[in-house]
């Protein structure tokens, strides 16, 4: 796969959403019997027709005048041919519904997670033209902080996780750890107005200012923040650094995006560790939600070694019963991902072989953002023997996967396969759990986030514990770490989704 060749757009890409779901991956008996038209007979008959280019694929739209009623019946049939919990889906009259979006919501499975979630918490529309716009230029509009929603409802918990180099969040001094208290005078703890709220800590327009009130934990004092927002460049990857111990030195990274420069950035990282002869990594995942699939399976190879990986599977896709040998999307032969040992053009020249540490054994930092593409370095890297130490909280849980795919200018997301590793596992639909039991259970400890700590000081509450459990294997006493899964919340408006691209598995077609 050269990932030079692959356009970032919705015709060539599909996001293996690791969806927390229930285990299989095909139907499990359901509501639905009857037979439906092919969505191909009713796609782009619209209510409003676009007119002009396509920007995905540089052609002319093929929208030609329809009604709901026709958006409406190409949803229906499009979820018969390719959900992947298809027969489970309800067969409601679509005329009840205001709008097609509104008639998409309910076309997914009723079913449970064993812990009582919706088994698909990850079915959503997107506005096509924002979709093209944002995921391909790994640019997104904000004041460059990333924040924890430690608790997304009220009485909310917002706080400063990390900063980019050079935002604007950083020049008004913003730190780690300040908590959000107000936006433009909307009290965040407890305000109903969440659409206030959403504008004014996660603008989608450049230009756009807001004042924040924050509070510094440290000083307890409270002071208000102009901030405009710009288009932000993401940093991939942060605060790699080398831990001397007294057994040997331990290699941190903060690994925060899949994105195309992080192919660059991981390269950079790991040759560093490399050539400072570490003996153990700490990788810190706590808020990567995702991104290219490949880079993952870069970062593990790079992680593993070719000795644990040469001819192994990274992961492998599996859709719905009808397809148990054909992607029905693009109409290959269905392949498993590999390990890539070499880079792929997402931001080095391809065909470059990958510096490795060759570890039999990482320790992962993860939180409730811990998702999809993040997950799959978990899951894949088990796949092939590889111990995964995991310290923090439960992970978000997400090992499904969809084609975005428009309509009439809503690009719409429905959940099409899931992914296993090579030993054939992908049932994490709660999450990978640290000190947990069952499958998805990993050895570890559970803690919280440690606010009061810059992420890489070695003082920082779960990166202590990973050093801590590496030495004796004894976690330190803490209290249960008391992150809202942000997954988990599906009834009422939250505040704080990020945009899609960054919270799923891409997985680009050659």
């Amino acid at each position: 796969m050269r990932a030079s060749r692959t356009a970032l757009a919705a015709s060539c890409l599909a996001l293996l959403l690791a969806a927390c779901g229930g285990g299989g991956g095909g139907s499990s008996g359901g509501t639905t019997t009857k037979d439906f038209p092919p969505s191909g007979t009713l796609a782009a008959q619209c209510i409003a027709p676009r007119s002009g280019t396509n920007p995905a694929t540089g052609q002319a739209y093929a929208d030609k005048a329809g009604s709901a009623a026709t958006e409406k019946a190409w949803l229906r049939s499009w979820i018969h041919e390719f959900y992947l919990w298809y027969s489970e889906v309800p067969d409601p009259d679509a005329s009840a519904y205001a709008t097609p979006q509104d008639y998409f919501d309910v076309l997914k499975t009723p079913a449970l997670t064993p812990s009582g979630r919706e088994k698909d918490q990850f079915h959503f529309t997107y506005a096509t033209d924002k979709w093209i716009a944002e995921s391909q230029s790994g640019v997104t509009a904000g004041y460059g902080v990333e924040w924890s929603s430690i608790s997304r409802k009220a009485p909310r918990e917002i706080r400063v996780a990390y900063l980019q180099p050079g935002s604007p969040a950083e020049a008004a001094g913003l730190t780690r750890g300040m908590e959000v208290i107000a936006a433009d005078g909307i009290d965040v703890i407890y305000s109903s107005n969440v659409d206030g709220l959403n504008a004014a800590m996660f603008p989608d327009q450049v230009g756009a200012t807001h004042t924040l009130t924050v509070r510094d934990p440290a000083t307890n004092t409270t002071r208000d923040v102009v901030l405009t927002s710009t288009a932000v460049t993401l940093s991939s990857v942060m605060n790699t650094r080398t831990l001397d111990t007294a057994d040997g030195k331990v290699g941190y990274m903060q690994f925060n995006d899949h994105i195309a420069p992080a192919e660059a950035d991981l390269v950079t990282a790991i040759s560093q560790l490399k050539a400072q002869g570490i003996k153990d990594l700490v990788l810190d995942i706590r808020y990567n939600g995702g991104g290219y699939l490949a880079i993952a399976s870069q970062l593990a190879y790079m992680v593993a070694g070719p000795a644990t990986t040469t001819g192994k599977t990274f992961e492998r896709t599996v859709f719905n019963d009808k397809y148990p040998n054909t992607d029905p999307i693009t109409g290959r032969a269905l392949t498993p991902t590999p390990f890539y040992n070499i880079t792929l053009g997402f931001s080095l020249a391809y065909g470059q072989n990958l510096p490795t540490l060759g570890l039999n054994r990482v320790y992962v930092l993860t939180g409730s953002g811990t998702c999809s593409a993040s997950e799959a370095i978990i899951n894949g890297l088990r796949g092939v023997g590889v111990e995964v130490v995991q310290i923090g909280s439960t992970t978000c849980g997400k090992p499904y996967g969809f084609y975005p795919q428009d309509n009439c200018g809503t690009t719409y997301f429905a959940i099409q396969f899931r992914g296993v590793n090579a030993a054939g596992f992908g049932d994490y639909a709660d999450g990978f759990v640290p000190a947990g039991s069952g499958t998805a259970g990993l050895p570890g400890c559970m803690v919280a986030d440690d606010f009061a700590h810059p992420l890489g000081d070695p003082a920082e509450a779960r990166l202590a514990a990973a050093l801590s459990y590496r030495t004796n294997g004894v976690c330190p006493a803490q209290t249960a770490a008391r992150e809202t899964r942000i997954a988990a919340i599906s009834s009422g408006p939250a505040i704080g989704k990020r945009a899609p691209w960054r919270d799923n598995r891409i997985v680009t077609q050659p």
